[in-house]
């Protein structure tokens, strides 16, 4: 048991990766975690410039151009004039795009089914309040740095 708040959010932060890691790897699926990764930043923050998206996702910009290609491609992400700068292009998530995420985090989600079977209801109910914080936490913090540009 941690008391310290850093040792908690590290565990947190810590049992995160393993999990979504083991999950991942579970499912047996190809596609790259770069392309979820830039996916969810599109479903949290709308569209994106690539540089901006890439700097949100963690990956290069050569490498985030390479994603897109894929992503366009698929049809999962499409181009859209940037109104404030007619020379620049954003990135925005399709529907398709959209079914393809919720569709991963299904599939991550029932391969944990197992290591959360033997859950009690209290346990669930305490996984539930701390879901609850970390969205709210994170909508908070997302509300209130909109527009602030790295």
């Amino acid at each position: 048991m941690h008391n310290d708040p850093t040792e908690i959010i590290e565990s947190l932060l810590t049992s995160h990766h393993r999990l979504t890691r083991m999950a991942a790897q579970s499912t047996g699926t190809t596609v790259s975690s770069a392309v979820w990764s830039t996916l969810s930043v599109l479903v949290a923050d709308g569209p994106k410039r690539n540089g901006e998206l890439a700097r949100a996702a963690r990956i290069s910009q050569p490498g985030m151009t390479k994603v897109l290609a894929g992503l366009v491609d698929e049809e999962w992400v499409l181009r859209i004039a940037d109104v404030d700068d007619s020379r620049a292009w954003l990135i925005a998530i399709t529907d398709k795009g959209r079914d393809a995420l919720s569709g991963w985090r299904t599939q991550l989600a029932e391969a944990t089914r197992d290591i959360f079977a033997e859950l009690s209801e209290t346990e669930w109910a305490t996984l539930d309040n701390a879901a609850r914080i970390l969205a709210i936490r994170l909508a908070e913090k997302t509300t209130s740095t909109k527009g602030d540009v790295a």
